[in-house]
């Protein structure tokens, strides 16, 4: 499988939602049905306002050119990084962090410290614990670590 990462078009933002669910349930066990049900619109409502706020967001594409995967990042942080579980284990997320620290200068990311896949992902990657917050961005209580990027 080759990956071809670009930026979206606003016509991929469906797929893209459909995809940050699969990939929530598959990975964030600690969120409810009402979680995923109040943060759903959220997570649209960013990628329809990304570039009016400075989000970049990047997709990786299937051989079929649908989106398997899709990061954004802001003032040099990876905000979100999510993968289709169908596609997982087939270097989508390296690629996709890889072009977010190298193409748009993400040394920084936060993990759901309940997402232990995503911390040791993270680590592997060259990412080291800085700090924790007991709520996330929103003041939920799921609790967040804060990792940067060793120097190389």
């Amino acid at each position: 499988m080759s990956i071809i990462i670009d930026a979206p078009a606003p016509a991929d933002y469906s797929d893209m939602l459909q995809l940050w669910e699969l990939s929530v349930r598959a990975t964030h066990h600690f969120l409810g049905e009402d979680d995923i049900a109040e943060i759903r619109p959220e997570v649209m409502a960013t990628f329809e306002a990304a570039a009016s706020i400075g989000l970049a967001l990047r997709v990786a594409r299937n051989d079929e050119g649908g989106v398997a995967g899709f990061a954004g990042t802001m003032d040099g942080k990876l905000e979100m990084l999510f993968i289709d579980p169908a596609s997982r284990g087939r270097g989508l997320g390296r690629a996709l962090l890889e072009h977010a620290v190298d193409a748009l200068s993400a040394c920084k990311v936060d993990a759901n410290e309940d997402n232990p896949e995503a911390l040791a992902f993270y680590r592997r990657m060259g990412f080291e614990v800085r700090g924790r917050s007991a709520r996330d961005g929103a003041g939920r209580p799921f609790p967040l670590l804060h990792l940067e990027k060793r120097p190389r």
